[in-house]
């Protein structure tokens, strides 16, 4: 048997438990997982002989302390420089295949260049196989200095080309010389530029142009640049160039080989059941099926064409394509369930994941995804259903099913597909899921295709490239009130409920928070053969209790699309969300909307009519709502709840809203990581009578004539964290005298240090005050030291003695030094977050500027505001506004390519303002500059390129 003092491998434990459940079926069995890092050399296969019985699961857990990470890959060692260049390299296994790198946790970029660094002119003329690029010289000599398998590598990047909803790419296939010809692999090509019409359509799947000309041209090694990577599989040898101040051999470089972490598989008859995997990590997986010939050609939400033009339409398009309809290919998801029952996941980390993080389908039922956290993921999070299953019980669907829904369409050759095959009683609560979309940026957070009884509820959703939540996916594109039951299926009593979800449609369009398309009720009928609405609606789509806010992309923030019927928008709140808060194309019909607050208009169908729709109960409120615009009760109700979630607990706090502050006593403040942990701060003071809501809002009184900057939250840290580094410094504990924690670090040489990395826009400096203490030096990200004295009359323990703000979101580093005193004593940092005193953001493309030397650039996928920048190569270019305010602030770039920008108001001095980021890594839509303390007048504002190759403008914020 396993045991702490003679551990098993996880085969191993697994077999230890399969025998233990043979000899005692209902025994109590819970595997304790130490810490460390599982490198799996196969899939982790889970199948009905792991099962346990009702109400004794067998639990799969970290064990007290542990952070065990299940791995896909392997760690890359043995680097080497190439030549004098600053391109490393290190030989991987033979047969590596994968589109992701992860360097020290986090996902690198594969090497990549935009068409104006490459110098093309785009001269090409798109093609029926791709594209002919004669006239471009330098396209023709890049091309033509590859060999035919290096070529065969490159992918073109397409954001927006099929629909300003979808992200797709395609690998080239080859390139003639002597003739221009770039040809593109098949069927990508097609599926992106020569997709099928097709009948009854109430929603698009528009064609791409073939003459619209890649964003990005990726993979190949000429193409490198600080930060990216590129694998030879050929040569076995990966290639990758370390952002400024990274030393390569101290870098931890994941390789992922494995594209299936942990899969649970049953059949219908003899599915998986009662397990249970808690506090473990899912990580470093790829998914390589794009790299193919069917490459990425997207629809929408990451379901894609890899069969051909007319994929998933059905009779629906001539000639008929594959059904039903809506039949995509979707997402692979690195954990997947499928035939399984009674499986919970909790408190698990889904992260550094390159297809989707999780999902569940082919008739798994009660499924509990609870308190998980999902990030740095390359597609959606949660992927919950079948594209091939709408309506399993006909039977010309059910190979379809065995084929596309299973991960083995033999192992459950013998199953009898029906009703059996729905996905039921699923539950996503309590789960925080963000930066998802990493590459496929027309990702949801939660896709929810086909299913009964599913509860998604108190999830945290932000930092998403595309929608929140969708349900439907295109399954209504042949549907709307004048033809309603052209696509129909099974959904019946699924519910969207108190889920917090901001800051999403960053990189995509034409989106929402809750997104919604074709059939979410089974019909219910009267005595006399009519529709009953009562009980119909009952069993339809409950959305209700959610909180969106902070799209200013969003054409509807909750979204009832094509074919959409049966949904119940009741009691949601949304705010600055675009131009509508309800509504949508072409629905069917039976929508109710009552209850909701909002600040944009609803009932808004721009493309056709809804049959009916009631609406009822419903508030306006400000597009910048404050405390007393929404009910308390609304706002503490939605998001994810701390007992639920050990990560809500340990979250960093950090600001994403704060209401109008003008005159106000009071503030509504939104956010993350609002925990019992978390200090707010005005004017770097601690905050007192602050009412926290949830996990997401604060009501906080502030003095009048306090501003959103000077508002910020933070989490203690304690002088023994691990994360602070100590020269000169010994640690005093049991001391009485009100430390945190007891214990405080002291130096009593001149010279000694204290050094911490950290994340926010400003931060605290936590020490004593007293006759024996001295001055202490404080620098930050290397810049000038500043000179703080610590002393005092009497002694002051665990107060703050240092604290700024006003930086970039983003990783700071900060070196505390002992100057002069006895003493000096640290007893812990706190990083802040607080919004800059920012508002009335004006894009770059607003016709007030007046450009000089800059050029456009639309659909870059960087999350840039507007999707859109003005850009400038040439020193001595300018971008000059008039504006009234007081404060003004310059938004663009941050990135190695980068260099100097002037800035002058009203001709004064010109100020240099460096855009090259520290850490190397690019930063898109940021403040460049700001300026507060301006006189209440007009004022003009000229930004001028002074060195590197780009200049970036993403246009500017004004205050009055």
């Amino acid at each position: 048997m396993c045991s702490p003092s003679a551990p098993c491998s996880l085969t191993g434990a697994q077999s230890a438990v399969r025998a233990k459940l043979a000899a005692t079926p209902d025994a109590d069995v819970t595997v304790l997982i130490g810490d460390g890092t599982y490198q799996l050399g196969a899939p982790w296969k889970f199948g009905p002989a792991d099962s346990g019985t009702a109400g004794h699961p067998v639990v799969w857990k970290a064990a007290a302390g542990a952070h065990p990470v299940i791995s896909g890959a392997t760690t890359v060692t043995g680097w080497t420089q190439v030549g004098t260049s600053g391109v490393w390299s290190a030989p991987v296994p033979a047969g590596s295949e994968t589109r992701q790198l992860y360097v020290n946790g986090k996902s690198a970029k594969i090497a990549q260049a935009s068409r104006a660094e490459l110098g093309f002119n785009g001269a090409w003329t798109g093609t029926s196989t791709g594209y002919t690029i004669s006239g471009d010289s330098a396209a023709m000599a890049w091309f033509g200095a590859l060999t035919a398998a290096q070529v065969s590598g490159v992918e073109f990047t397409y954001p927006g080309g099929n629909g300003q909803w979808t992200d797709s790419r395609c690998r080239v296939a080859g390139f003639t010389a002597s003739t221009g010809a770039l040809t593109m692999t098949q069927p990508c090509w097609e599926s992106t530029t020569s997709r099928s019409g097709f009948s009854n359509a109430s929603g698009l799947l528009p064609s791409m142009s073939r003459n619209n000309k890649p964003t990005l041209v990726q993979n190949a090694r000429s193409l490198l640049s600080e930060g990216e990577w590129y694998l030879d599989s050929a040569a076995s040898r990966l290639y990758y160039q370390p952002l400024a101040g990274q030393q390569m051999n101290s870098l931890d470089v994941k390789l992922p080989r494995l594209e299936s972490l942990l899969q649970g598989a049953g059949r219908l008859a003899n599915p998986l059941h009662d397990v249970t995997f808690q506090g473990l990590q899912f990580s470093y997986a790829t998914w390589n099926a794009p790299s193919g010939p069917s490459g990425f050609s997207d629809v929408q939400s990451n379901l894609r064409m890899s069969l051909g033009r007319n994929q998933g339409l059905c009779t629906f398009s001539s000639p008929a394509g594959t059904c039903p309809f809506g039949a995509l290919t979707q997402p692979l998801g690195n954990v997947s369930l499928t035939a399984s029952n009674n499986v919970t996941l909790r408190g698990n980390r889904f992260t550094a994941l390159g297809g989707a993080g999780l999902s569940v389908m082919y008739g798994s039922k009660n499924t509990l995804i609870q308190g998980n956290e999902f990030t740095d993921i390359a597609s959606t999070a949660i992927i919950l259903g079948c594209t091939y299953d709408p309506t399993p019980a006909d039977p010309t669907h059910a190979d379809g099913i065995r084929k596309n829904c299973t991960p083995d369409a033999a192992a459950v050759s013998g199953d009898t597909i029906g009703e059996n095959e729905i996905l039921t009683g699923t539950t996503v609560s309590d789960n925080i899921i963000h930066r998802i979309g990493v590459d496929y940026a027309s990702a949801c957070g939660i896709t929810l295709l086909f299913s009964r009884g599913t509860t998604i509820t108190h999830n945290n959703l932000y930092d998403l490239p595309y929608t929140g939540i969708t349900a439907g996916v295109i399954q209504g594109h042949v549907d709307d009130a004048n033809h309603p039951q052209n696509s129909t299926n099974i959904n019946a009593d699924n519910t969207i409920s108190n889920n917090l979800i901001h800051h999403y449609l960053s990189v995509r369009h034409d989106g929402g928070a809750v997104y919604v398309e074709g059939h979410q009720a089974k019909y219910h009928y009267k005595p006399d053969g009519t529709i009953d609405p009562v009980q119909t609606l009952a069993h339809g789509l409950q959305v209700t209790g959610n909180v969106a806010y902070d799209s200013p992309a969003a054409n509807f923030t909750y979204y009832d699309d094509a074919g959409a019927e049966w949904v119940n928008w009741k009691g949601n709140v949304g705010f600055a969300g675009g131009s509508a808060s309800q509504g949508g194309c072409s629905p069917t019909g039976h929508l109710w909307i009552t209850d909701n607050y909002f600040s944009n208009k609803i009932q808004y169908y721009p493309c056709g009519q809804p049959t009916d729709t009631h609406a009822s109960g419903n508030t306006t409120i400000p597009a910048s709502p404050g405390p007393t615009d929404i009910p308390s009760a609304m706002l503490s109700g939605a998001g994810v709840r701390e007992a639920n979630s050990t990560f809500a607990s340990t979250a960093a706090a950090k600001i994403t809203y704060v209401s109008p502050t003008g005159g106000a006593t009071q503030v509504l403040v939104a956010g993350e990581g609002f925990n019992s942990a978390t200090t707010v701060y005005v004017k770097n003071t601690p905050a007192s009578g602050v009412t926290r809501l949830s996990t997401g809002f604060l009501l906080v009184p502030v003095p009048v004539g306090t501003t959103a900057g000077q508002i910020s939250v933070g989490t203690r840290v304690d002088d023994t964290d691990a994360g602070i580094t100590y020269s000169g410094f010994s640690l005093s504990s049991n001391r009485t005298h009100g430390d945190l924690n007891n214990d405080v670090h002291y130096a009593t040489a001149n010279g000694s240090t204290a050094t911490y990395t950290f994340t926010g826009t400003g931060i605290q400096i936590y020490g004593e005050k007293n006759t024996d203490q001295g001055d202490i030096g404080v620098s930050i990200d290397g810049g000038p030291q500043q000179r703080v004295s610590t002393t005092d009359t009497q002694r002051r323990s665990n107060v703050s003695v240092f604290a700024t703000g006003g930086l970039d979101e983003g990783t700071h580093k900060i070196v505390v030094t002992k100057l002069s005193g006895s003493y000096a004593v640290l007893d812990g940092f706190t990083p802040t977050h607080a919004l800059p005193d920012l508002a009335g953001r004006v894009d770059d493309t607003d016709p007030a500027i007046t450009y000089s030397g800059f050029s456009t650039d639309s659909n870059r996928g960087f999350g840039d505001y507007g999707d859109n920048i003005h850009y400038a190569s040439a020193n001595g270019s300018t971008a000059a506004y008039k504006f009234t305010g007081t404060t003004v602030a310059v938004y663009g770039e941050k990135y190695t390519d980068q260099g100097d920008i002037g800035i002058t108001i009203d001709g004064g001095t010109q100020t240099v303002v460096s855009t090259v980021p520290a850490d190397g890594a690019r930063k898109a839509n940021v403040v460049l500059y700001s300026a507060t303390g301006l006189t209440n007048a007009e004022h003009t504002i000229v930004v001028t390129k002074l060195s590197g190759s780009y200049t970036t403008l993403d246009g500017f914020s004004i205050n009055g």
